[in-house]
């Protein structure tokens, strides 16, 4: 039986393999009930190494801990039915994880991610010929390809550890696209085009908080055949942002704005055993991890999106993020195991506001990373996955702040083992 509803409810279209442990259930009435999901846990360790003083590099953090990867666990819930000539189906996704969050037993912090069980997914979708609408809770369309071809979802990417998931390539290649209120619009299955538009709960920005117009989001993918796979996506966004700058800024009570704006584009083609993944991504005021202010708190410069506001207008200048990553899978004929190679990385810029702002040299310039993975499939819904990480964090101009100090705030050997059970 297919794991087509976890496959539906992530938006994972890498999840192309089968499961047999799958619940579903056919009423009476015409609707049915399907029970799936999956439950993963990885060893994690890591060394950082960062500058103590001028060309010197020490060891100044060791971490070790079992967590889950990229992908939490699962557990999802789908009612599906049709009534004349309408499909119907409404779905839910809870996302718990197996740590319980700052290196603790039992932790309900304000860093207790995984001592929560994380409401993914709450959506109804009504069909027909037509098309399909989606209303709730569910992944973005932005980037929503980058993340899906990313090899890292069966794995743990940098910055696994001891607090929810880990983040896979989130950074260090494309944004994380989340999983967001919306309702979206998408063409008729089963044809080699698709293409999805949708309006979503806009998002704040350092400042700009005041949101009257919704997010705007589109995708289009295309889908070859044959002998060679062949595979093309684009995303993008659009969205406004206010502020009602104060008095002491602006005299006269105008309204400042920002308009963020971005484009991402996936590449796939599959060679026989080989499959090659090229993705990238470009974005005015789109941030560089996440989309714009989350949990790391506003005014940080890598997911504010917005550069520091000028005391004398009030205006605050929208930073350049833009990423990529390369990507080659093995996968031979007739073999459990699969290998896999990626390298990739995420910039952001300076605005000019930032650059005549004192003490800006701190700020995040870039991240890179190279990934190693190494895949069993013991059977068909068990597989152990071993994966090496080697990653780089680098800042703006450090060594105007401390002299003889160069870019790179530091680097981490990362290496993970662990076991994902679909069902």
């Amino acid at each position: 039986m297919r794991r087509s509803v976890l496959v539906g409810a992530l938006a994972l279209a890498a999840f192309a393999s089968r499961a047999e442990a799958q619940l579903s259930m056919q009423m009476s009435n015409g609707w049915s009930f399907t029970f799936a999901g999956n439950v993963n846990a990885f060893y994690i360790w890591n060394q950082t190494k960062a500058q103590t003083g001028p060309g010197s590099y020490e060891t100044v953090d060791k971490q070790s801990g079992i967590g889950t990867g990229l992908l939490p666990a699962f557990a999802t819930f789908e009612a599906k039915g049709k009534e004349g000539n309408t499909d119907l189906s409404a779905f839910f996704g809870f996302a718990p994880q197996v740590s319980s969050g700052n290196g603790l037993a039992s932790f309900f912090g304000d860093q207790a991610a995984g001592a929560q069980i994380d409401m993914r997914q709450v959506y109804l979708t009504v069909g027909g010929k037509w098309g399909s609408l989606l209303a709730g809770k569910q992944i973005g369309l932005y980037q929503r390809s980058n993340i899906v071809e990313d090899m890292t979802i069966y794995g743990v990417g940098p910055g696994g550890g001891n607090r929810g998931t880990s983040l896979g390539r989130i950074g260090y290649g494309y944004e994380y696209t989340d999983f967001r209120p919306q309702m979206t619009y998408t063409t008729p299955s089963g044809k080699k085009t698709s293409f999805s538009v949708g309006i979503f709960s806009p998002l704040a920005y350092a400042g700009y908080d005041v949101l009257t117009l919704p997010r705007l989001e589109a995708d289009f993918n295309w889908k070859g055949g044959g002998k060679t796979t062949l595979y093309f996506d684009v995303s993008g966004f659009v969205q406004q942002a206010k502020d009602a700058v104060s008095d002491a800024l602006s005299p006269t009570g105008s309204v400042q704005s920002v308009t963020p704006v971005g484009g991402a584009a996936t590449v796939k083609v599959g060679f026989n055993v080989l499959t090659i993944v090229g993705s990238g991504y470009y974005t005015s005021g789109g941030c560089s991890l996440f989309m714009a202010n989350v949990f790391l708190g506003t005014g940080i410069a890598d997911c504010d999106g917005v550069g520091r506001p000028d005391q004398v207008t009030g205006v605050s200048d929208l930073r350049t993020s833009y990423g990529w990553y390369a990507q080659a899978v093995l996968a031979p004929k007739n073999s459990k195991w699969m290998f896999g190679a990626s390298y990739g990385a995420n910039y952001l810029n300076q605005t000019d506001v930032d650059k005549t702002y004192a003490g800006n040299g701190a700020d995040f310039a870039s991240r890179s990373a190279i990934i190693g993975q190494i895949t069993y499939k013991a059977t068909k819904s068990l597989r152990a996955v071993f994966e090496y990480d080697y990653f780089q964090d680098n800042v703006q101009d450090a060594a105007s702040v401390i002299p003889g100090f160069d870019n790179k705030i530091d680097d981490t050997n990362q290496a993970a083992v662990g076991l994902m059970l679909f069902f």
